[in-house]
């Protein structure tokens, strides 16, 4: 799994790059309708998500590069300085972010659901940020039908509306929150500023990777 740094926006900046190369993206507070109006029995039934506040995304994946300069090590399948970093466990990922606040003088940390979602969706309501056709992907994401099995160099692919790239395909990416099936199925209030349940067995993946889609 893949990492996304989330970092809060006290200053009010719209882009902001750290010492080791990672920009990150001004995303602006607003609401997003999340799952599917339509009822389909693999969707959650659709509620409104608000974000009051704006933060700082990171604009790419970590990459490689980035993670070492911060961690010492690598311990990726593919290789290569402009690849996201991958096969990183939560800990890990949480262990990698709460290091580059350290080093930086910083708070980062990972986004929740909500926050990588609604940055992903851009202020979309399609399937995927592009539109609802998986055909159009090929501009956008690295996944099975381009990736040659493999994992690819970051911003290699078009960035949503908002500047970030790879939200879809590539890697991965790991989310604070814990996973909770049961959600997915029921019928939920309009949320502010979700966190997820307070405990789960496992955490929350977004976004496919390249053997996705």
């Amino acid at each position: 799994r893949g990492v996304v740094a989330v970092g809060r926006n006290e200053a009010g900046l719209d882009v902001f790059e750290n010492s080791v190369g990672m920009r990150f993206v001004r995303i602006p507070a607003g609401e997003y309708r999340r799952g599917n109006d339509d009822g389909e029995e693999d969707e959650r039934p659709a509620h409104t998500v608000s974000l009051t506040r704006p933060f700082l995304l990171g604009e790419t994946p970590v990459t490689q590069a980035q993670y070492e300069a911060v961690m010492g090590t690598n311990a990726c399948r593919f290789r290569g300085p402009l690849l996201p970093v991958e096969n990183v466990s939560w800990s890990g990922a949480l262990l990698f972010v709460r290091s580059l606040g350290r080093r930086e003088g910083t708070l980062f940390g990972l986004p929740t659901e909500a926050e990588w979602e609604y940055a992903c969706r851009a202020g979309t309501q399609t399937r995927w940020f592009w539109g609802d056709d998986p055909l159009l992907a090929d501009a956008h994401a690295w996944v099975a039908d381009n990736s040659g099995g493999r994992t690819h160099g970051v911003k290699e692919k078009r960035p949503n509306a908002w500047g970030l790239h790879d939200m879809i395909g590539n890697v991965g990416e790991w989310c604070a929150d814990w996973y909770d099936e049961g959600e997915y199925g029921r019928c939920l209030p309009a949320l502010i500023d979700p966190e997820g349940p307070s405990a789960g067995a496992n955490r929350v993946v977004r976004g496919g990777s390249w053997r996705s889609l």
